[in-house]
This record gives C-alpha cells, sequence and structure tokens, in this order.
C-alpha cells in the first residue's frame, strides 16, 4: 500500500487528466490527448510514457459489447472453499484465473470466500462452467445468481482531483 501512495504523489492535474481521457477511450491519438489537457505532443506523450512503466496505466484495451459476441449471460457466483490452507487458496486461485469465462475474481471477507463474474452464452455453457469449477478443488458451497438485466458496467476509476 505504501507503493501506491508514493505513485498517487507523482502525479499532477495534468496526469490526472490524461488518466480520464485514456480510461474512457484507449484510442485517442496523442496528438488528441495533448490538445485537450493543454500539451505538446513530446510532453504528453512523456507523461504516457511514465504512467505506464510506474504501473498506473496497466494496458490499453478494447471492451467488447457480449450480447453482439452471442454472450447472453451474466453470472454471480459465490463460493466457500473447504480447505482454507495457503496451498489449496494459491491452487484455487491459480485455476480460476485460467478460466476464460471468469472476468473478476475477487477474494471476500465474511461468509463468502470468493465472488466470481462469469459471462457464458446460455444455460448449457454455465453447466459446463460449473462442472470444471467444481472438479477444481473441493468446495463447501457455490451459490449462483444470474443477472437479469445490466444497468451500469464501468471500467473508468473515479480519479480525484
Amino acid at each position: 500500500m505504501v507503493g501506491m501512495r508514493s505513485e498517487i504523489r507523482v502525479m499532477d492535474a495534468i496526469d490526472k487528466r490524461i488518466l480520464r481521457l485514456v480510461q474512457k477511450d484507449a484510442s485517442l491519438s496523442i496528438s488528441e490527448i495533448a490538445s485537450q489537457v493543454g500539451l505538446s505532443q513530446t510532453p504528453c506523450w512523456k507523461r504516457l510514457q511514465k504512467l505506464e512503466a510506474l504501473g498506473i496505466i496497466k494496458r490499453r484495451i478494447a471492451l467488447l459489447d457480449p450480447l453482439k459476441l452471442g454472450l447472453q449471460m451474466t453470472v454471480f457466483v459465490l463460493i466457500e472453499i473447504d480447505s482454507h490452507s495457503q496451498q489449496d487458496i494459491e491452487h484455487f486461485a491459480e485455476e480460476i484465473a485460467q478460466m476464460e469465462e471468469v472476468l473478476d475474481v475477487y477474494r471476500m471477507a465474511g461468509d463468502i470466500d470468493y465472488l466470481l463474474r462469469v459471462i457464458v452464452p446460455n444455460a448449457a455453457a454455465f453447466d459446463a462452467f460449473y462442472k470444471r469449477l467444481i472438479s477444481l478443488t473441493p468446495l463447501k458451497k457455490v451459490t449462483s445468481r444470474f443477472a437479469l438485466e445490466g444497468i451500469k458496467t464501468e471500467t473508468a476509476l473515479p480519479i480525484a482531483n
């Protein structure tokens, strides 16, 4: 956590404006970004390079529409694992990270050990995923919640001024 705080301190208002822009649209050219933040292209490019080198910008990606790709079903899977040994936790995390249907994995505090966001085309695909999931390691309880409608999905982080 200390490393994160030092990274945040190295950013000024222009860096934060750059971050707000690129997280909304990573396809913007250096020229477009520079113009919007009031810099020339070279200093803007250097700032982007610095933000990437610090790991603040992890990667630039394209966001796809799951429905247009036939991925009709979003499922939130709540998992209680049977064994909490360090080896079993690491094994489970490694295996779950390899499953392409899993978009997000969170280790949780409280009565649930893990929360997964899974996207699949249909119920049959989820059933196949579920069978692979329960074969990874002994699980105490698995509960699935099927999303009926996506109200808001955002990737842009709130960046304080």
